[in-house]
This record gives structure tokens, sequence and C-alpha cells, in this order.
């Protein structure tokens, strides 16, 4: 393994995918500012999305807990997205889809082939809870390795404006399930 001039070899396969609790969001927190440094949310953001639907919410730690990534996922409306940085208030009960709303691992564990893991245990809870689809919107010019997962690109009537606030390169994805 080749490492950086002052960099330290970690075991990055003892890392594994976990029950968001909590006590992680600290941790989602510090892995969502270096992953989106331009769509930042606030800590009250993914502590209600954690407390509002727990079964979606996964944690990639150590046997210490240090949070290396997460994954954030409710039931949602098709075709829309929430605001970004904004509270939701509650589950729609009129939810269609479960929405992806962050995936991220912490860049010095990139590359380690841990996302590909969640992404198909969330699509196999989904499915067997029901739900036809899972949705998401793609940033930071991810929408290649979303489409490797099974999502396509949709353009449905008034999504461009909705997705202004997420960037140029936004692109609202589906994947059947």
């Amino acid at each position: 393994m080749e490492l950086q001039q002052g960099a330290t070899e970690r075991p990055l396969s003892r890392l594994n995918w976990r029950p968001m609790t909590p006590d992680d969001i600290d941790g989602v927190v510090g892995v969502a500012r270096l992953s989106f440094p331009d769509h930042f949310e606030g800590r009250e953001c993914f502590a209600e999305r954690q407390e509002l639907a727990p079964e979606g919410c996964f944690v990639l730690a150590d046997a210490a807990g240090t949070v290396r990534g997460y994954l954030m996922a409710y039931p949602w409306k098709r075709n829309a997205a929430p605001p970004l940085d904004s509270l939701i208030g509650a589950v729609p009960d009129d939810a269609e889809v479960i929405y992806l709303h962050d995936l991220a691992v912490h860049p010095d564990t990139r590359g380690g082939g841990f996302t590909r893991v969640i992404v198909e245990r969330l699509a196999e809870q989904a499915k067997a809870a029901g739900w036809p689809e899972i949705a998401l919107v793609a940033v930071n010019e991810a929408t290649a390795f979303w489409e490797r997962n099974g999502f396509v690109v949709q353009n449905p009537p008034g999504m461009a404006e909705k997705l202004a606030s997420y960037g140029a390169d936004a692109r609202y994805m589906i994947r059947p399930l």
C-alpha cells in the first residue's frame, strides 16, 4: 500500500455499516462538511431526519465508533426534493418513494468499495417494505456514479426550479425497485 508522506496506515476493511444513532450526528456533520462544502446542511437537519426515519439512516464506522461515512434516506413524494438546509417537520403521509437524501464517505475512506454495499442494502430494504422506487438528487457531478448504481435521470415538469438551490449540475434521479 502506498502512503502519502506523513500518512499512517489504517485498516479500512474494519469499517462496517450499522444503523445510525443520535450519538452519531456530530460525526455525520463532520463527514458532510468535507463531502458537501457547497451544499452544507446544519446539524438539526441531520438530527431531525434520523429521528423521523431511523430505519433509513446508517453510518460507516470503525470499532471505536468513529464515523467515516453515512447514508440518510426517508419516505418522500415522487418528483420532489426537500429544500437544502431545511427541516422537513414530518415524513409526508402521501409519500411515494424512498428519498436518498445523502450518501457520503470521508475523503480518506473513498475508494474502499463501501458505497455500493449500503446502496444495495437500502434498495433491498425499501423493496421489502413495498416501496416502488428510490429517488435522489445527484450533486457534485455524481450523475455517473448514481447511474452505475441503477439510477436514471428524470426531468419531470417543474423539477429544474426545485433543483436550483442544489447547483447547476443537480440531477433528479430514480431507481426502480
